[in-house]
């Protein structure tokens, strides 16, 4: 009997799609305010959907045990979803909050993990100062960047798993 096994590969597809990814990514990059409106709509009718199976699937569940978890949960999506769609400003500017938060606290969380441990002190303090930089950075511009930020993201995102996948290809099965 044979077993399954994983091993990282790059093959000749990995290139063309490691390729095809980062012209994505620059694509993103270049204009970033655009890929910020595609990707709070695409987020909008992907809670939207959600949350209207969620309602949907409530529907089985009457009578039975956990049905008002499942439709708060379908429609607090749905109500989110329309939300997204609707506002997409206010909702950029949402996300940005969140992220500059999440920057903000992930940075002084190292900040102060970088004291307790000294083997990863300077990898820890560089890696604080900088999370903690682009929250303030984010959180101080906060309508400017959330016009942007969610694009940048997502373009560097696609930019480096390019760049990834043509340098060290992905998992194949063998």
């Amino acid at each position: 009997m044979s077993s399954m096994q994983l091993q990282m590969r790059r093959t000749g597809w990995d290139v063309v799609l490691g390729a095809l990814l980062v012209v994505g990514g620059l694509a993103i990059l270049g204009d970033a305010a655009f890929a910020t409106k595609v990707s709070v709509k695409f987020i909008g009718w992907v809670l939207l959907l959600v949350g209207l199976c969620g309602l949907g699937a409530a529907v089985f569940r009457i009578g039975k045990g956990g049905f008002w978890s499942i439709v708060l949960s379908g429609g607090v999506l749905t109500v989110l979803g329309l939300f997204f769609l609707r506002n997409t400003a206010a909702a950029a500017l949402t996300l940005t909050l969140l992220a500059g938060t999440i920057f903000l606290v992930s940075g002084v969380v190292r900040l102060v993990a970088s004291a307790a441990d000294p083997e990863y002190r300077v990898p820890l303090l560089l890696g604080g100062v900088v999370s903690t930089g682009l929250g303030l950075i984010v959180l101080f511009n906060l309508i400017d960047a959330s016009y942007v930020l969610v694009g940048v993201l997502l373009g560097i995102q696609v930019l480096v798993d390019g760049l990834s996948m043509i340098l060290i290809g992905r998992w194949h099965v063998s």
